[in-house]
């Protein structure tokens, strides 16, 4: 069984260029003593999970609140820090506001933390968030002052289907380049996504169920597609997925 599995695994990624990373493949990581938990598409190195950084992309990480929780305050420095609220509430602190902030589901925060920041989180029970590092090119940016920005879900721009979260129209830029972030809600049926070859397009699926040829795509697993004109999938369930398009090729070095 498991043989037959990695075999259709390798010929989805030789005719497709997709890569399926199912929670199973995924790290695993947890904050006070399992109140949050998190699975990682993309985590720190001594977390394990089977992908590691890839363009300007550097961590990818969906925590879940079990109960009400904080994690403490903690520092950051060069890399812009997206987090994204799916469920429930959550509220920021940090040492340029020094104020609490809080954010409900569908708002984004972005700490572009420069030459240093630290940060707390405050998570209800049953709340989800993404958190996503990307990697700008940090000979600039750790010498630059730290910068936060949050938006409020009523202000990302919505085109049919698509909500914009960095893109054309979207007030969230970031220093790291090429990047649009972008969530798509679907219903039943079958579609297709254009593809430019010159990116990844790296997908996490919030809700829903997926099949793309012969895998099922199934909640909270991860693909990454590359090299293809476009992407045909046929929806299972009703759902949503976030997006990110990252550039192959990266102008500066990349941690």
């Amino acid at each position: 069984m498991y043989k037959h599995y990695m075999y259709i695994h390798l010929i989805l990624y030789i005719y497709c260029m997709i890569k399926h990373y199912p929670t199973s493949n995924q790290a695993y990581g947890e904050f006070n003593g399992g109140d949050i938990t998190e699975n990682k598409p993309l985590g720190f190195p001594q977390d394990g999970g089977n992908l590691k950084p890839y363009s300007n992309l550097f961590y990818w990480a969906h925590a879940v609140a079990k109960k009400d929780s904080v994690i403490g305050l903690h520092p950051h420095r060069g890399f812009e820090i997206m987090s994204i609220v799916l469920e429930g509430n959550i509220q920021h602190y940090d040492t340029l506001l020094r104020q609490w902030i809080p954010l409900e589901k569908g708002d984004v925060q972005l700490i572009q933390s420069g030459s240093g920041i630290s940060h707390a989180e405050a998570m209800q029970a049953d709340s989800k968030i993404f958190q996503i590092w990307f990697n700008p090119d940090l000979r600039k940016t750790l010498s630059a002052p730290a910068k936060y920005l949050d938006v409020k879900a009523k202000d990302l721009p919505k085109e049919n289907n698509i909500t914009t979260i960095v893109g054309e129209n979207s007030t969230i830029k970031l220093d790291s380049e090429n990047i649009e972030i972008t969530e798509i809600a679907f219903e039943v049926g079958n579609f297709q996504l254009p593809i430019e070859k010159e990116y990844y397009y790296s997908f996490y699926l919030i809700e829903g169920g997926l099949k793309i040829q012969q895998v099922h795509v199934q909640k909270d697993d991860f693909f990454i597609v590359l090299d293809e004109e476009s992407l045909s999938y046929e929806v299972l369930a009703k759902g949503r997925m976030l997006c990110i398009k990252s550039p192959v090729t990266v102008s500066y070095p990349v941690y």
